[in-house]
């Protein structure tokens, strides 16, 4: 049987693996997304009611900010 310690230690370890892959796959989402944004065509934008200006914002922060 687990000690206490240990299994709050254990627990939380798993917990900060848990945190830090999944800011690692929003920070890859927002990338992908970020990527698709600049691929799109006139059209596309224009149905989406944006600009070439608002896609040029977005994809030029970095990859950790919203």
């Amino acid at each position: 049987m687990m000690s206490p310690v240990v299994a709050d230690y254990t627990s939380r370890h798993v917990s900060c693996w848990s945190t830090a892959r999944s800011l690692f796959a929003e920070w890859q989402q927002r990338v992908q997304s970020r990527f698709e944004l600049e691929r799109l065509s006139e059209r596309d934008l224009a149905d989406m009611r944006l600009t070439r200006l608002e896609i040029f914002d977005e994809t030029r922060k970095p990859f950790w900010q919203e």
